[in-house]
């Protein structure tokens, strides 16, 4: 199998070659636990478990590691402004981040480590950098020298000079350089602490994501990933503290998810267009969330709005339909043989696949993948009607699910609730003609049909079948 990633470090696509063959280790920014995450987060979290469910679909045994930043200042003034403690304000946003995260069918991770379980190996890795000269102490706080890390700027694609004229710096007189940042923050007063040879302190949040992936996954891993806007400072600072203190290259292959913008608009509060996933999912559907954010490539930027959701949620609808359609044909038509013409579309269902795996390979493009399963579905409305061979229904129907399934859509039951959504759009039509209007009524008619049903007025009344 040859599936190639665009890897931000180089800027091209790559074969990828995992380190163990069958085997990836992957790692992916999570959340910060101090809050409700986001839509823009949400898109990251789908991504990546999405490139995960595909990579298994493709065979591979992964690893999957997404962290919790359990301990960092957004939680700790959480934590002062709710009159509780940092670890209480942890413990509640990671069962709300459980909930939100199920609700739009991610897959939990291998592990989710929390910062604070692994305070010891933090610790040691620090006291590392500081024995081999790349980090210095100050008052009891540690420092990483960016100087004293050659390649430093090198996922930025940035020289030092560069990336010090382009980010905004706290000034801190004790730092040796502008761009070093702390690997351990001495005590603050009401904040948690733990010992270190530095005196009491907390780790930076920098170093929580190399100690983690590095203790779970080893030096060297397959894939690290996040969001568009961990690429600096958090990932470059990754990169040179784990290269520093292992000599060997941190990741093979960086991957980032471009922004998410609402309404043509950065999401903000002060815009009043920030939205959680939370909201989202009261209004609509997992899979409706899910087809929408994987219709664009993760590499470009796709813009949120409610009408680009509802069109999503038609989107959806149509496929679903498609899937009621044959299972309507399983359970009624015969198992016969197929006629050369049925046959020959059995044996070309399979090119379906072949084209899905070729644009998924390509850097897990889920826009084409998306398109190719609209493409299949298209098909198959035209050539599996009622009386088609059980064998070609199912056929068809086992592809549909399988395609979708990567992509985490097209795997509920059909039974009932469509049903239900007929039943209610025909009482609606019914009710249209008595008041005589009659443009709704054709309205429903045709909405009805390109659901592939068909109305039939019999003096028992209204009866429906599928197309």
């Amino acid at each position: 199998m040859t599936i190639k990633i665009y890897n931000t470090m180089t800027r091209q696509k790559e074969v990828f070659n995992p380190i163990t063959p069958g085997e990836v280790k992957m790692y992916a920014c999570g959340p910060t636990v101090y809050n409700y995450f986001h839509i823009g987060n949400a898109r990251t979290f789908i991504v990546f478990d999405t490139i995960r469910r595909y990579l298994e679909y493709r065979g591979y045994k992964v690893k999957f590691i997404q962290n919790f930043t359990d301990i960092d200042d957004k939680l700790i003034r959480r934590a002062n402004e709710e009159g509780t403690t940092v670890k209480e304000v942890a413990e509640k946003y990671i069962k709300e981040y459980y909930k939100d995260a199920d609700g739009l069918k991610i897959k939990r991770a291998t592990v989710n480590p929390r910062a604070t379980e692994f305070i010891g190996e933090i610790i040691a890795f620090v006291k590392d950098l500081v024995d081999k000269g790349y980090a210095y102490v100050v008052d009891g706080d540690v420092y990483f020298d960016t100087t004293k890390f050659k390649e430093y700027g090198k996922l930025s694609h940035q020289s030092i000079e560069d990336l010090e004229a382009g980010a905004r710096i706290e000034i801190d007189e004790r730092k040796r350089n502008p761009m070093d940042f702390a690997l351990w923050k001495a005590k603050k007063e009401g904040e948690p602490a733990w010992e270190s040879p530095w005196g009491e302190g907390r780790p930076g949040w920098h170093i929580e994501c190399s100690t983690m992936a590095c203790s779970l996954l080893g030096e060297t891993i397959d894939i690290h990933g996040g969001g568009a806007d961990l690429i600096f400072p958090h990932h470059e600072n990754e990169i040179a503290q784990s290269e520093a203190r292992n000599g060997k290259p941190f990741a093979n292959y960086w991957m980032h998810v471009a922004y998410l913008n609402v309404n043509n608009q950065k999401m903000s509060k002060s815009l009043n267009n920030f939205f959680t996933a939370r909201e989202i999912l009261e209004k609509y559907d997992a899979e409706v969330v899910r087809l929408f954010m994987l219709s664009g490539h993760y590499r470009n930027p796709i813009n949120f709005s409610i009408e680009l959701l509802d069109q999503a949620k038609a989107a959806l609808e149509r496929l679903y339909n498609a899937i009621a359609n044959l299972e309507h044909v399983i359970e009624t038509s015969e198992d016969r043989e197929l006629t050369a013409e049925e046959l020959e579309f059995f044996n070309r269902l399979d090119s379906f696949r072949e084209r899905y795996i070729e644009v998924m390979d390509d850097d897990f493009n889920t826009a084409d993948g998306i398109s190719v399963i609209f493409d299949l579905v298209r098909e198959v409305n035209t050539n599996i009607k009622e009386g088609s061979p059980k064998k070609l229904a199912q056929k068809a129907l086992d592809l549909i699910r399988e395609l979708g399934s990567p992509l985490g859509i097209l795997e509920k039951s059909t039974k009932g609730s469509l049903d239900e959504e007929i039943e209610r759009l025909i009482e609606e039509r019914q009710k249209a003609r008595k008041e005589k209007n009659y443009a709704l009524a054709d309205k429903i008619r045709d909405q009805l049909k390109e659901m592939g049903i068909i109305l039939e007025d019999t003096p028992q009344g209204v009866r429906w079948k599928r197309i």
